[in-house]
């Protein structure tokens, strides 16, 4: 989608005027991998319009294969305004213009398998599956398991907005349990499913061998499943969120994914992705839009490693993610207020 960021805070029939920027969950996670090195390809649907063109553009200058995003001559981009409150007050508004979009239109027939499957990882997000009933059924295609797929990631990213009846999201639930690696907040689980605490979440999910459950403030929770020779276990780590100046909170969930995922890639321990989702969850949520620069790998390696006394003690304003060229140890590199 083409996003538009108010100029000003206040409900949308008050404010004036916007800036235009790119949006949509999977391009937001191929636009922040890309950034830090890693190899991405973005799939999707746009119009041949001047909005299509913006974003293939923009994309593609973060460093992402857009090659295999079809052109709709009969639809349009979809396009969506929001004020700049958090997300979770209610004075947050969003309004989404997607009905009838390009993207809505895609299907499993259009897809390329080769292009599907030739990566370690395909991302996927709930979002998608709310469009219509064609998104649907390519996210019940792609959540299929079957032989010779790569590890299958999907972001619940539950919208209200997007599914009006709370008993149509469960859905949601259905497509999560297809996939390897599932993403999910617990207020999303709480609000779609009735499901309170990481620990029932766990239990309504357990197929995928990785969940990751993200507690707001708190901190994030990961789940994952091993082989013994005595049969499997499931081993839990949690790790404390940082101490932020938020500047706007959306994207930030996307951002938390690319950092697990940009860890998982590198075969990271459990611990260590997390606090790569957590430290690039803070660089989108110390920016204005949706999409953040995360920090440079070797920087995210060093706050990473520090001790847990030290983690806590982390406190990240507005330009962080830059200290790493101002030449002071790693404990110290952070701007603080």
């Amino acid at each position: 989608m083409v996003t538009f960021l108010p100029r000003l805070p206040g409900r949308l029939a008050d404010v004036p005027s916007f800036d235009r920027a790119i949006g949509g969950a999977e391009s937001n996670v191929a636009c922040t991998l890309a950034r830090t090195g890693h190899t991405t390809r973005w799939i999707s649907r746009v119009g041949t319009d001047g909005f299509g063109d913006h974003l293939v553009t923009a994309i593609a200058d973060c460093g992402v294969d857009v090659r295999h995003v079809r052109r709709d001559p009969l639809r349009p981009t979809g396009v969506y305004f929001r004020t700049a409150g958090d997300r979770a007050t209610g004075a947050h508004e969003v309004a989404y213009y997607r009905a009838g979009s390009a993207a809505s239109a895609m299907t499993a027939a259009d897809l390329d398998p080769a292009a599907l499957y030739a990566g370690r990882i395909l991302h996927l997000s709930g979002i998608t599956a709310a469009l219509s009933a064609d998104c649907l059924g390519l996210l019940r295609e792609l959540t299929t398991r079957r032989p010779g797929r790569p590890l299958l990631s999907f972001d619940v990213n539950y919208r209200p907005g997007l599914w009006r009846d709370t008993a149509r999201a469960r859905v949601l639930l259905d497509l999560a349990r297809g996939a390897d690696l599932v993403f999910v907040g617990d207020d999303e689980a709480r609000d779609a499913w009735g499901l309170h605490g990481p620990r029932a979440i766990r239990r309504a999910l357990p197929e995928p061998h990785t969940l990751v459950v993200k507690q707001g403030k708190s901190g994030a929770t990961v789940f994952r499943r091993t082989r013994e020779p005595g049969g499997r276990r499931d081993d839990a780590t949690f790790v404390p969120a940082l101490n932020v100046d938020l500047v706007a909170a959306t994207g930030a969930g996307d951002a938390f994914a690319a950092g697990f995922l940009s860890a998982t890639l590198r075969g990271l321990p459990d611990r260590a992705r997390l606090r790569h989702g957590h430290l690039w969850a803070a660089a989108a949520l110390t920016v204005p839009g949706d999409l953040a620069t995360p920090p440079s790998r070797p920087y995210a390696d060093r706050l990473a490693a520090l001790d847990d006394p030290a983690w806590a003690g982390l406190h990240l304003a507005p330009g962080w993610t830059d200290a790493a060229t101002s030449g002071h140890r790693a404990d110290e590199e952070v701007p603080t207020q």
